[in-house]
């Protein structure tokens, strides 16, 4: 069996009584904040929901429809699962290479 362990600790064994007394000592400790690291207010929150919409907007992928040749397309799908993903970095790639814009001209 595979061992995960982190600054020599076993996390794959049982907590022991001491482990245990932490947790329940940490977990009774009161949440402090600092005016470094202040409390979000809700109006923040917000506002990051905001960005976020607006950013996965963004990142969206648009669906089109293309003709691809019998062998671009085979060797496409020979990618396995997500060749599709796999496709539009490839022609991201190259839409950004004037190099290969002009090879395919």
């Amino acid at each position: 069996m595979f061992k995960k362990v982190i600054k020599n600790i076993d996390i794959t064994s049982p907590l022991t009584e001491e482990q245990k007394n932490m947790l329940e000592m940490s977990e009774a400790m009161p949440v402090v904040f600092d005016e470094d690291s202040p409390e979000i207010t809700d109006e923040e929150l917000l506002e990051f929901k905001r960005v976020s919409d607006a950013r996965r907007e963004e990142r969206r992928k648009k669906t089109v429809t293309i003709r691809l040749s019998p062998a671009a397309l085979a060797k496409a799908k020979s990618l396995g699962k997500g060749y599709t993903s796999v496709l539009s970095r490839i022609l991201e790639n190259a839409l950004n290479d004037n190099e290969m814009i002009k090879k395919c001209l």
